[in-house]
């Protein structure tokens, strides 16, 4: 009987794990909405999760299993992933999105201020001074 409770607290386990599996795909998902990146950083971010994804896996299975690769360890991820997506994937990442987009757009509002000033009080006297200097080098 101890051998079945075991094998249903892995199983909990690895159902928690498919579950930090599905935030962490999350996480890249949430990350490729809001910033755009160059092909090469997605196949990057591609690698990394699956290293990451891959990292948690094994670790569950040394940890809680003692190594021992048996079904119920896949069954529990699947399970895990398949929670997680169906039940608060969309919310996370919908969410996530528009906070990001919003601080974004925060951040964006000074340094578009700090470029005016810039533009204003630097680049405009001297591109102004320049532009003199060459009308009367015409003369």
């Amino acid at each position: 009987m101890q051998e079945v409770y075991s094998q249903l607290f892995c199983l909990g386990i690895f159902i928690t794990t498919g579950i930090s599996i599905g935030l962490l795909f999350d996480i890249f998902r949430i990350l490729r909405k809001s910033f755009h990146t160059a092909d090469w950083i997605t196949y990057i971010q591609d690698v990394l999760f699956w290293m990451l994804a891959g990292s948690m896996m094994l670790f569950s299975i040394f940890t809680f299993n003692h190594g021992e690769i048996r079904s119920y360890v896949f069954i529990g991820i699947l399970i895990g992933v398949v929670i997680y997506m169906l039940a608060i994937s969309k919310l996370i990442v919908k969410s996530s999105v528009i906070i990001i987009l919003f601080v974004k757009k925060i951040l964006s509002y000074p340094i578009h201020l700090i470029e005016k000033i810039v533009r204003i009080i630097i680049i405009n006297p001297i591109s102004l001074i320049t532009k003199k200097g060459k009308d009367k080098s015409h003369l």
